[in-house]
């Protein structure tokens, strides 16, 4: 199965803030930015394997900027390193008020898929091979995040995740 390049996974996905998608504070509710990661995350994932794709996790999420009733928000998502049968998706999201021509970093995440064959089991993916130097930090620091989410899921032992301890190792050597 030939690799693919981080570009041909890229989906920039844009929507406008309605009132239907806002709380009380003409805020977007932190739910349905989350259902549009999801969706421009899974079709990265899908460009990735060619594949159907299932979320697996989804790391830490926070709310840097708030988006507000009337912004224009665009999601960027692109697959940072495929593993056997699951591919991390970095997603980079942007609120920009379009009269005022303002356009701000309002969060970031990393969501995980697993790809499914006819049957709906796990089926290896594509290797992904980075190109740019941002590329290639994503690539590297996937490894160590995957070991995280394993420890975290209990699906692998502290002491088994050699990247994470390399890190903490070298990190110590330093102070």
């Amino acid at each position: 199965m030939p690799s693919k390049k981080p570009q041909e996974s890229l989906v920039i996905m844009n929507e406008l803030v309605l009132p239907n998608d806002t709380n009380m504070m003409h805020n977007l509710m932190g739910g349905r930015l989350l259902y549009w990661m999801d969706i421009a995350a899974a079709m990265s994932a899908q460009k990735h394997s060619n594949r159907l794709v299932v979320t697996a996790s989804v790391d830490n999420v926070s709310f840097q900027k708030s988006i507000k009733l009337g912004d224009a928000v665009t999601i960027e998502a692109k697959v940072t390193r495929a593993f056997n049968k699951s591919m991390e998706v970095r997603l980079d999201v942007w609120r920009q008020n379009i009269p005022t021509g303002t356009k701000e970093k309002s969060n970031e995440a990393y969501y995980t898929f697993v790809a499914l064959d006819d049957e709906g089991k796990p089926v290896g993916v594509p290797e992904t091979e980075p190109e740019t130097r941002d590329e290639k930090l994503m690539f590297e620091g996937a490894l160590r995040r995957r070991q995280l989410r394993l420890i975290l899921s209990g699906r692998m032992e502290p002491s088994d995740a050699t990247e994470l301890k390399a890190l903490f190792m070298a990190a110590k050597h330093e102070v």
